[in-house]
This record gives structure tokens, sequence and C-alpha cells, in this order.
């Protein structure tokens, strides 16, 4: 039995000798990242209904690699925002985006979510980006289910990209008006 182990082992050693990588380690995690993203929906007013048949099977979130949906942002890396936010939801958002382990990415989802939409009040937050950084930004009041797919995967093209996050250097945690 113990020849038997010491000669699977040897097979292993020789045939890891054999094998060659053609790309790189940063494409391979990039890969992996690219396709299993965890959403945490924040989904308010119509947004957020809209947010739930992208994620529903007509649409399926799930076949681009979104498919565990996390209440949790310890458990999530990809925020997406839906709706209405007002100036008391402000914090909270933040706290839960500093929750979320890195890499972490953001999506505004609607007009509401990323300027304030026609909502031009004192207790509307202009846009989640005064709050959060955001990484991509989804027109519409509220927007269809396939432009949110459209967000997804142009967010999937910046991971698998290692496209530049222009907001990383310049965002400040805590800081909005």
């Amino acid at each position: 039995m113990a020849e038997a182990l010491r000669q699977v082992d040897r097979e292993l050693v020789e045939n890891t000798r054999t094998f060659a990588f053609t790309t790189k380690l940063e494409k391979i995690v990039a890969w992996g990242r690219k396709n299993s993203l965890w959403p945490l929906p924040y989904g308010t007013a119509c947004c957020g209904i809209e947010m739930m048949s992208v994620m529903g099977p007509r649409y399926d979130l799930a076949r681009f690699g979104a498919e565990v949906v996390r209440f949790s942002p310890r458990q999530a890396d990809m925020m997406i925002v839906a709706g209405t936010i007002t100036e008391k939801m402000a914090p909270v958002i933040l706290r839960i985006y500093q929750q979320m382990l890195e890499p972490k990415y953001v999506i505004s989802m609607g007009a509401c979510a990323s300027s304030g939409g026609f909502y031009r009040a004192y207790h509307v937050l202009q846009g989640v980006d005064k709050v959060v950084p955001v990484d991509v930004y989804v027109p519409g009041c509220p927007p269809t289910p396939e432009a949110v797919l459209d967000g997804v995967m142009r967010l999937q093209r910046m991971i698998e990209d290692g496209s530049p996050r222009p907001w990383k250097e310049s965002w400040e945690p805590g800081v909005y008006r």
C-alpha cells in the first residue's frame, strides 16, 4: 500500500513537470472573479422591483455568474444600488460598503441612484456616488432588465481586462455632500 502511494506521488511530480500554463496567474484570478460575482441587492422604490425581475427565471442573472445573491456584506462582492436614496440612507450604504471585502464593485441602477432622478429635494441624495464609488451606471427610470444585464456584463469586462478604476485614487470614504 505504501509503495503504491509513493508510486502515485512520483507520477504526480513527473506530470507536474510536463504541464505548462499559457497564461498569467492574474488572468486566471480575473476569470474567476468575473464569473463568480455575488451581488448584494440594495433596492428601493420601483428599481428594486425591476432588480427582482433581473434575478428571476426570465432574465436569469445567474447565467452570468451572479447566481448567489447575498444579503450579508461580508459574503458579497458586488453591490447593486437601485432606486431613490435619501440622506438618512447614506450612512447605511457607506457602512455596508465598508463591510464588504476587497475586491468590491458597485453598480448604480436607475436615474434616482445615479443622479437623484426627478427628486430635487433636500432629503434625496443626488447620486449614490456621493457616498460610495460607483463602477457602472445603468441609466433608466426604471432601467430595463436588459440594461441591467448589460451593466453586469460591462463590469465583467472591466474585471477581465483589469481596467483602471478612476475613482480609486480620488475617492475619500465617508465624504459626501
